[in-house]
Protein backbone atom coordinates (compact mmCIF):
# COMPACT_ATOMS: atom_id res chain seq x y z
CA UNK A 1 0.00 0.00 0.00
CA UNK A 2 0.89 3.44 -0.70
CA UNK A 3 -0.01 6.71 0.73
CA UNK A 4 -2.47 8.60 -1.37
CA UNK A 5 -0.98 12.31 -2.77
CA UNK A 6 -3.41 14.83 -3.55
CA UNK A 7 -1.39 16.57 -6.09
CA UNK A 8 -1.73 13.50 -7.91
CA UNK A 9 -5.67 13.67 -7.37
CA UNK A 10 -6.28 17.10 -8.04
CA UNK A 11 -4.17 16.92 -11.41
CA UNK A 12 -6.23 13.77 -12.40
CA UNK A 13 -9.34 15.80 -12.22
CA UNK A 14 -7.94 19.20 -14.12
CA UNK A 15 -7.27 16.40 -16.82
CA UNK A 16 -10.13 14.42 -17.10
CA UNK A 17 -12.86 16.56 -15.76
CA UNK A 18 -13.14 18.40 -19.37
CA UNK A 19 -14.48 15.22 -20.41
CA UNK A 20 -17.70 15.18 -18.07
CA UNK A 21 -18.83 19.06 -19.61
CA UNK A 22 -17.88 18.03 -23.23
CA UNK A 23 -20.39 15.08 -22.55
CA UNK A 24 -22.99 17.25 -20.80
CA UNK A 25 -22.59 19.23 -24.01
CA UNK A 26 -23.17 16.22 -26.09
CA UNK A 27 -26.30 14.89 -24.89
CA UNK A 28 -27.82 18.31 -25.61
CA UNK A 29 -26.93 18.12 -28.90
CA UNK A 30 -28.44 14.57 -29.50
CA UNK A 31 -31.30 15.32 -28.06
CA UNK A 32 -34.70 15.61 -30.80
CA UNK A 33 -38.22 16.97 -29.53
CA UNK A 34 -39.93 14.08 -30.37
CA UNK A 35 -38.06 11.70 -28.38
CA UNK A 36 -38.55 13.98 -25.37
CA UNK A 37 -42.17 14.65 -25.60
CA UNK A 38 -42.56 11.04 -25.79
CA UNK A 39 -41.03 10.10 -22.38
CA UNK A 40 -43.20 12.67 -20.37
CA UNK A 41 -46.82 12.80 -19.20
CA UNK A 42 -48.63 15.37 -20.95
CA UNK A 43 -51.31 14.94 -18.45
CA UNK A 44 -49.44 16.15 -15.60
CA UNK A 45 -48.73 19.59 -17.60
CA UNK A 46 -52.49 20.12 -18.28
CA UNK A 47 -53.00 19.41 -15.02
CA UNK A 48 -50.27 21.84 -13.30
CA UNK A 49 -51.64 24.62 -15.68
CA UNK A 50 -48.70 25.00 -18.02
CA UNK A 51 -49.71 27.53 -20.68
CA UNK A 52 -46.84 28.06 -22.66
CA UNK A 53 -44.15 26.46 -25.18
CA UNK A 54 -41.62 27.06 -23.53
CA UNK A 55 -42.70 26.07 -19.87
CA UNK A 56 -42.81 22.71 -21.20
CA UNK A 57 -39.76 22.61 -23.09
CA UNK A 58 -38.20 23.45 -19.75
CA UNK A 59 -39.82 21.12 -18.08
CA UNK A 60 -39.00 18.02 -20.95
CA UNK A 61 -34.86 19.20 -21.07
CA UNK A 62 -34.53 19.33 -17.30
CA UNK A 63 -35.33 16.37 -16.57
CA UNK A 64 -33.63 14.75 -19.48
CA UNK A 65 -30.25 16.83 -18.25
CA UNK A 66 -30.95 16.12 -13.95
CA UNK A 67 -31.54 12.39 -15.02
CA UNK A 68 -28.43 11.99 -17.53
CA UNK A 69 -26.16 14.08 -15.54
CA UNK A 70 -26.42 11.76 -12.40
CA UNK A 71 -25.86 8.75 -14.81
CA UNK A 72 -22.37 10.97 -16.52
CA UNK A 73 -21.19 12.10 -13.41
CA UNK A 74 -21.39 8.54 -11.69
CA UNK A 75 -19.28 7.09 -14.81
CA UNK A 76 -16.25 10.05 -14.44
CA UNK A 77 -16.28 9.50 -10.46
CA UNK A 78 -15.99 5.56 -10.99
CA UNK A 79 -13.29 6.55 -12.79
CA UNK A 80 -12.07 9.13 -10.40
CA UNK A 81 -12.38 6.05 -7.88
CA UNK A 82 -10.36 3.70 -10.24
CA UNK A 83 -7.55 5.62 -10.57
CA UNK A 84 -6.93 6.23 -6.30
CA UNK A 85 -7.76 2.96 -5.57
CA UNK A 86 -4.61 1.88 -8.63
CA UNK A 87 -2.27 5.08 -6.57
CA UNK A 88 -2.65 3.07 -3.24
CA UNK A 89 -3.44 -0.32 -3.41
CA UNK A 90 -2.77 -1.37 -7.30
CA UNK A 91 -6.08 -1.77 -8.14
CA UNK A 92 -7.14 -2.17 -11.63
CA UNK A 93 -10.37 -1.84 -13.79
CA UNK A 94 -12.22 -5.31 -13.46
CA UNK A 95 -12.53 -7.13 -16.58
CA UNK A 96 -15.43 -9.21 -15.18
CA UNK A 97 -18.95 -8.72 -15.99
CA UNK A 98 -20.81 -6.34 -13.68
CA UNK A 99 -17.58 -5.44 -11.64
CA UNK A 100 -16.05 -1.95 -11.75
CA UNK A 101 -12.84 -2.40 -9.71
CA UNK A 102 -10.88 -5.29 -8.41
CA UNK A 103 -7.84 -4.99 -5.63
CA UNK A 104 -5.67 -6.32 -3.33
CA UNK A 105 -5.26 -5.96 0.48
CA UNK A 106 -5.01 -7.89 3.97
CA UNK A 107 -5.03 -11.09 2.25
CA UNK A 108 -8.25 -10.35 0.69
CA UNK A 109 -9.55 -9.83 -2.96
CA UNK A 110 -12.17 -6.80 -2.93
CA UNK A 111 -14.23 -7.04 -5.80
CA UNK A 112 -16.41 -3.61 -6.27
CA UNK A 113 -19.31 -2.20 -8.03
CA UNK A 114 -19.10 1.69 -7.88
CA UNK A 115 -23.06 3.19 -7.97
CA UNK A 116 -23.03 6.99 -7.58
CA UNK A 117 -25.68 7.03 -4.40
CA UNK A 118 -27.26 4.45 -1.94
CA UNK A 119 -30.60 4.19 -3.63
CA UNK A 120 -29.39 3.31 -7.57
CA UNK A 121 -31.51 0.22 -7.79
CA UNK A 122 -34.64 -1.50 -7.32
CA UNK A 123 -35.00 -5.17 -6.18
CA UNK A 124 -34.37 -6.95 -9.30
CA UNK A 125 -31.00 -4.53 -10.23
CA UNK A 126 -29.88 -5.76 -6.33
CA UNK A 127 -30.63 -9.45 -7.43
CA UNK A 128 -28.40 -8.98 -10.22
CA UNK A 129 -25.93 -6.77 -8.45
CA UNK A 130 -25.65 -10.00 -5.98
CA UNK A 131 -25.83 -12.68 -8.84
CA UNK A 132 -22.63 -10.73 -10.79
CA UNK A 133 -20.81 -11.26 -7.49
CA UNK A 134 -21.19 -14.86 -7.48
CA UNK A 135 -20.21 -15.39 -11.01
CA UNK A 136 -17.05 -12.89 -10.11
CA UNK A 137 -16.32 -15.18 -6.63
CA UNK A 138 -16.34 -18.29 -9.48
CA UNK A 139 -14.31 -17.08 -11.73
CA UNK A 140 -11.65 -15.84 -9.75
CA UNK A 141 -11.58 -19.38 -7.86
CA UNK A 142 -10.46 -21.37 -10.96
CA UNK A 143 -7.39 -20.18 -10.52
CA UNK A 144 -6.92 -19.93 -7.34
CA UNK A 145 -9.47 -22.22 -4.98
CA UNK A 146 -8.09 -20.42 -1.52
CA UNK A 147 -8.42 -17.04 -2.78
CA UNK A 148 -10.40 -15.08 0.23
CA UNK A 149 -12.49 -12.59 -1.79
CA UNK A 150 -15.03 -9.94 -0.68
CA UNK A 151 -17.72 -8.11 -2.28
CA UNK A 152 -18.57 -4.67 -2.25
CA UNK A 153 -21.22 -2.21 -3.10
CA UNK A 154 -19.28 0.99 -3.37
CA UNK A 155 -21.78 4.74 -3.49
CA UNK A 156 -20.03 7.86 -4.35
CA UNK A 157 -22.21 9.70 -1.92
CA UNK A 158 -24.51 9.26 0.78
CA UNK A 159 -24.86 7.13 3.89
CA UNK A 160 -25.35 3.39 5.06
CA UNK A 161 -26.25 2.51 8.67
CA UNK A 162 -26.06 -1.44 8.04
CA UNK A 163 -23.28 -1.82 5.66
CA UNK A 164 -23.12 -5.41 5.92
CA UNK A 165 -25.51 -6.84 3.65
CA UNK A 166 -24.92 -10.44 4.21
CA UNK A 167 -23.84 -11.65 0.88
CA UNK A 168 -21.81 -7.91 0.55
CA UNK A 169 -20.67 -4.83 1.88
CA UNK A 170 -22.42 -1.55 0.90
CA UNK A 171 -19.70 1.55 1.69
CA UNK A 172 -21.32 4.96 1.23
CA UNK A 173 -19.67 8.45 1.08
CA UNK A 174 -16.80 8.41 3.76
CA UNK A 175 -16.57 5.22 4.40
CA UNK A 176 -16.28 4.41 0.72
CA UNK A 177 -13.72 6.77 -0.32
CA UNK A 178 -11.99 5.18 2.68
CA UNK A 179 -12.21 2.21 1.52
CA UNK A 180 -10.21 2.74 -1.56
CA UNK A 181 -7.59 4.91 -0.73
CA UNK A 182 -7.01 4.67 3.33
CA UNK A 183 -7.54 7.95 3.85
CA UNK A 184 -10.39 8.94 5.73
CA UNK A 185 -10.89 12.62 4.94
CA UNK A 186 -10.33 11.99 0.96
CA UNK A 187 -14.15 12.71 0.80
CA UNK A 188 -13.67 16.31 1.71
CA UNK A 189 -10.62 16.85 -0.41
CA UNK A 190 -11.82 15.96 -3.72
CA UNK A 191 -14.18 18.49 -3.73
CA UNK A 192 -12.41 21.73 -4.30
CA UNK A 193 -10.09 19.80 -7.38
CA UNK A 194 -13.77 18.99 -9.02
CA UNK A 195 -14.78 22.54 -9.19
CA UNK A 196 -11.36 23.13 -11.79
CA UNK A 197 -12.47 25.78 -14.32
CA UNK A 198 -16.58 24.73 -13.56
CA UNK A 199 -17.82 28.31 -13.96
CA UNK A 200 -15.54 28.50 -17.21
CA UNK A 201 -16.75 25.28 -18.12
CA UNK A 202 -20.47 25.44 -16.82
CA UNK A 203 -21.19 28.51 -19.21
CA UNK A 204 -20.27 26.78 -22.45
CA UNK A 205 -23.13 24.29 -21.27
CA UNK A 206 -25.14 27.45 -20.64
CA UNK A 207 -24.89 28.70 -24.14
CA UNK A 208 -25.80 25.30 -25.75
CA UNK A 209 -28.94 24.60 -23.16
CA UNK A 210 -30.05 28.01 -24.16
CA UNK A 211 -29.90 27.30 -27.99
CA UNK A 212 -31.73 24.00 -27.34
CA UNK A 213 -34.73 25.56 -25.51
CA UNK A 214 -35.26 28.05 -28.28
CA UNK A 215 -35.14 25.20 -31.04
CA UNK A 216 -37.62 23.00 -29.45
CA UNK A 217 -39.94 25.72 -28.68
CA UNK A 218 -39.84 27.32 -31.80
CA UNK A 219 -40.16 22.97 -33.29
CA UNK A 220 -43.35 22.86 -30.50
CA UNK A 221 -44.59 26.03 -31.82
CA UNK A 222 -44.90 25.08 -35.14
CA UNK A 223 -45.82 21.55 -34.81
CA UNK A 224 -48.27 21.53 -31.36
CA UNK A 225 -49.79 25.28 -31.10
CA UNK A 226 -53.07 26.67 -32.59
CA UNK A 227 -52.47 29.76 -34.90
CA UNK A 228 -53.71 31.64 -31.84
CA UNK A 229 -50.86 30.28 -29.92
CA UNK A 230 -52.70 28.21 -27.55
CA UNK A 231 -51.46 24.46 -26.89
CA UNK A 232 -53.18 21.70 -28.92
CA UNK A 233 -53.70 19.03 -26.05
CA UNK A 234 -55.10 16.88 -28.74
CA UNK A 235 -52.60 17.01 -30.64
CA UNK A 236 -50.06 16.94 -27.96
CA UNK A 237 -51.44 13.79 -26.24
CA UNK A 238 -51.91 11.69 -29.59
CA UNK A 239 -48.21 12.24 -30.30
CA UNK A 240 -47.55 11.08 -26.79
CA UNK A 241 -49.67 7.79 -26.79
CA UNK A 242 -51.71 7.77 -29.99
CA UNK A 243 -50.87 3.83 -31.51
CA UNK A 244 -50.49 5.86 -34.73
CA UNK A 245 -47.41 8.12 -34.87
CA UNK A 246 -48.81 12.03 -35.74
CA UNK A 247 -48.36 12.91 -39.47
CA UNK A 248 -48.87 16.47 -39.01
Amino acid sequence: MKKLALKDVTLYVEENIGIFHQQRIQSLDKLKLSNVLKRKNPYLFKAKYVLTAEQIIKGLVDAHISSNEETIFGDWLEGLAIFINHAVYDGRKSGITGIDLEFDADNTRYIVTIKSGPNWGNSSQIAKMKADFITAKKTLRTSNSQLNILAVNGCCYGKDKKPDKGDYFKYCGQRFWEFISDDSELFTRIIEPLGYKAKEKNDDFVGSYSQIINKFTKEFANLLCKDNGEIDWDKLVRLNSATENLRS
